[in-house]
């Protein structure tokens, strides 16, 4: 703990963003950090509660609750209360691979179910970590940290996620010889592609953890799809064991009338050409640009929210977000209590730019897409809404029904799909014959991360569904563990 006291001594303080008008005229990270006083006042504030649920890392209601990868917070709260900060940065790293990703891209499930935030504001528990690994990055603390003996053993890790660079990370700390393999053309998959550059940072963050894991002696081998132009026998008959990391890349279509125009969209694909664009010279150069065009993003999530993002920062000229879900209460409801994810209204970064050029929050809720109007050349025009009430079907299940009169038509000449995924892509899959869930998910028992393959395990969004970074990065270290386990019949790896 911090001091004793300092839970009601010192408010709850987070470093002031930039202004939302500044900060879309840039790719810049908009976060920052509090002064070192500030930050040590707000570790003191970890309080003795006794059982610390904010490492907890469960599942309640299906969401996370406490830290998947239990972090030790209450260790490092107080270290860098008492200005120990070397010491916090080595606690942090005993269960993060990477902290300058999730104190950046974590929702930070910590965070809402810190006791604290029974009575008060919650621990600023994510902040302060990103503050411990961005100073211990600044003070030259973090080096490649090379094994001292190699094992002869060599892994193949298919994926560079964060499920696959955790993966990766352990198993070469444990003397493996480690190459992952990556389709695209930079390694870091959905922290290289699937974020913005303006919450994660790719040359100054991405690239830089990528530099010490080769200088470590991880190889990452781009452009090569495994089942595509690597056949995946040959990989597994090359490597000792495997690991798949593929995550959950195949999205949720809205397949009703108007789809196939020009500018509907998929998030990723927006996403993804705007990321390479702006590391290739320039985002002005993206081939899916909403620059002076009515944008309308479908679905909510991180995703929407980044697609908000990047489509202000190209100059939109006007957006909506549409979200078939009703708006959250601004309080914990009666059947949301702690320490589960508190479900309430907030405004992200993206929502906040919007409402800050357009003047109002631009999600509306209970609304769902009817039909995209497309002009003669087959070019989006504008889209039909209508408003949808949520009803229980004669099996007890809610659906939503859709309210006469509500029709509205409104402009678009981009519209972004982002409504989640179904699951991993299966072509790898299949060549490999490996047995799926009911989900399509690749079927591995968590934990354990086993496939139907010996010598095959499975980690991340591709074994478990769509879900959060942190996750994957629990699941790439325990697949990790379990691998090393397989190839020395034995493992020290946590």
């Amino acid at each position: 703990m911090g001091k004793p006291t300092g839970f009601f001594e010192y408010p709850r303080e987070l470093p002031a963003d930039r202004s939302p008008v500044a900060r879309t005229g840039d790719w810049h990270e908009f976060h920052d950090h509090l002064a070192e006083p500030k930050l040590r006042e707000q570790g003191a504030r970890c309080m003795d509660c006794g059982v610390p649920f904010c490492h907890a890392g469960k599942l309640i209601s299906g969401m996370a609750a406490g830290c998947p990868i239990h972090n030790l917070i209450p260790e490092w709260n107080d270290l860098v209360y008492r200005g120990l900060w070397r010491e916090a940065l080595e606690r942090l790293h005993q269960t993060n691979n990477f902290p300058e990703f999730t104190g950046r891209v974590c929702p930070a499930p910590c965070e809402g179910s810190c006791v604290l935030g029974i009575t008060s504001p919650a621990v600023t528990i994510k902040s302060i970590e990103c503050a411990i690994v961005d100073k211990g990055f600044a003070e030259g603390w973090i080096t490649p940290a090379t094994p001292e003996k190699r094992t002869g053993r060599k892994v193949a890790v298919i994926g560079s996620g964060p499920a696959g660079l955790a993966a990766a990370a352990q198993l070469n700390s444990a003397g493996h010889s480690v190459t992952v393999f990556e389709r695209a053309d930079r390694p870091g998959g959905l922290l290289m592609y699937g974020i913005p550059n303006m919450k994660l940072d790719k040359k100054e963050v991405v690239l830089r953890r990528l530099g010490l894991l080769e200088q470590e002696g991880v190889k990452f081998v781009c452009n090569t799809t495994v089942g595509g132009n690597l056949p995946a026998q040959q990989l597994l008959g090359d490597f000792d064991a495997t690991v798949i990391c593929t995550g959950a890349t195949l999205p949720r279509d809205l397949p009703i009338e108007g789809r196939s125009l020009q500018g509907v969209h998929f998030a990723m694909e927006f996403l993804t050409a705007n990321t390479k664009a702006l590391l290739n010279g320039g985002a002005e150069h993206a081939p899916i640009h909403a620059g002076g065009k009515d944008v309308v993003v479908i679905g909510g999530g991180d995703t929407g929210t980044d697609c908000v993002g990047t489509s202000m920062r190209h100059g939109c000229k006007s957006l909506l977000q549409i979200e078939i879900l009703p708006q959250p209460p601004l309080d914990r409801a009666a059947d949301n209590p702690w320490p589960e994810w508190p479900k309430t209204y907030k405004m992200d970064y993206g929502q906040e730019e919007a409402a800050a050029k357009f003047g109002a929050d631009p999600r509306i809720y209970l609304t769902t897409v009817k039909k995209f109007i497309g002009d003669a050349q087959g070019n989006l025009q504008s889209l039909v809404t209508v408003e949808i009430k949520w009803e229980k079907n004669e099996k007890g299940q809610f659906i939503p029904k859709e309210q006469p009169g509500t029709e509205r038509t409104r402009p678009a000449q981009l519209v972004l799909l982002a409504m989640g995924f179904l699951g991993p892509e299966q072509p790898l899959l299949k060549s490999l014959g490996l047995e799926t869930d009911p989900r399509s998910n690749i079927k591995a028992e968590f934990e354990k991360y086993t496939t139907s393959l010996k010598g095959v395990f499975a980690a991340g969004d591709c074994r478990r569904g769509q879900s959060l970074v942190v996750w994957a990065i629990n699941e790439g270290r325990g697949a990790a563990r379990e691998c090393d386990r397989y190839l020395m019949e034995g493992t020290d790896l946590p």
